[in-house]
């Protein structure tokens, strides 16, 4: 368009002309030479607070999003030791800027009542939304290692009586029905005392169904049955590999030190009733969860 001769009126449309005037076009391209050329970092106040709000609006929803496992740091590159449950849900805070300080005040994940961070050193694992630890670390609590921090750790076997029987951990409670769990745990839960903490660990054969589905359940339960964030339970562990991986590396520490596993050809019938069993418990129990919905309605 710059090699077109403006100068002849008569082929173009009327009020065109005024739209090539020079003052007009050197105006426009000056000033968006300005903005171009604007030096990094002197945005307009405006737009840097508008900028810097959004940017605190989207943080948590990264903190929240299912199966977030990435750990923040804090400025320092030093992890806070504490973390109470009062300074995330106390007193409400003024700016959602004091909310993101606290979020990078502590790098580490919190426990179930935002009370502290996790004791154990945790590894990944099939489910996400749980915690894992390896062998190595549940030895460590076997030995003691973890005493002076623990009041009690309770080992929660989930696997079929044969299969705990034909060999499991030392310690360790054979309790594979919900309903066994509930009663042992929540009836009359295990309270910690001085400071020391009260953890449980699941554990089934591979620690790929069971073990997992059983934490799940406990802390559904112990939610229910506490308001919100206390828990008797915050603390709850799954171990990766279950009796399997952990019987190859540390026969040692099993009694009797065998491994039966669940589909064992001298079980077969064991394992069948036990499933229908489970799955009859299971059933009765939906059934009695809908009824008492209904009811409330």
């Amino acid at each position: 368009m710059d090699g077109q001769d403006v100068s002849n009126d008569e082929e173009m449309p009327f009020g065109m002309a005024s739209l090539w005037t020079a003052p007009l076009v050197m105006k426009t391209r000056q000033e968006t030479q300005n903005k171009r050329c604007r030096p990094l970092g002197a945005e307009s106040e405006p737009y840097s607070m508008a900028k810097a709000s959004l940017k605190r609006m989207e943080r948590p929803q990264e903190e929240n999003s299912p199966g977030a496992t990435k750990k923040r740091k804090s400025a320092g590159g030093v992890p806070s030791e504490e973390l109470t449950s009062q300074t995330l849900i106390g007193a409400p805070l003024s700016s959602p800027t004091e909310i993101e300080n606290i979020l990078d005040s502590d790098p580490r994940d919190l426990i179930g009542d935002f009370s502290k961070g996790y004791l154990f050193h945790t590894v990944d694992g099939k489910h996400q939304d749980l915690k894992y630890i390896d062998p190595e670390m549940m030895v460590a609590v076997l030995n003691g290692s973890f005493t002076r921090f623990i009041k009690e750790c309770v080992i929660i076997d989930c696997r079929y009586p044969y299969e705990y029987e034909g060999g499991h951990i030392k310690g360790a409670i054979n309790l594979h029905m919900e309903e066994e769990v509930e009663d042992f745990l929540l009836k009359k839960p295990i309270v910690s005392s001085d400071n020391r903490r009260v953890i449980v660990v699941f554990h089934c054969e591979f620690s790929s169904e069971r073990g997992p589905r059983m934490c799940r359940f406990v802390r559904e339960r112990d939610r229910l049955g506490n308001e919100y964030p206390s828990l008797h339970y915050p603390e709850l562990y799954v171990l990766k590999g279950g009796y399997k991986d952990f019987f190859l590396k540390f026969r040692s520490y099993c009694e009797p030190q065998g491994y039966r596993p669940m589909h064992h050809e001298d079980f077969r019938e064991d394992l069948r009733k036990f499933r229908t069993k489970s799955r009859t418990w299971a059933g009765e129990k939906s059934k009695r969860e809908l009824y008492s919905r209904l009811k409330k309605l």
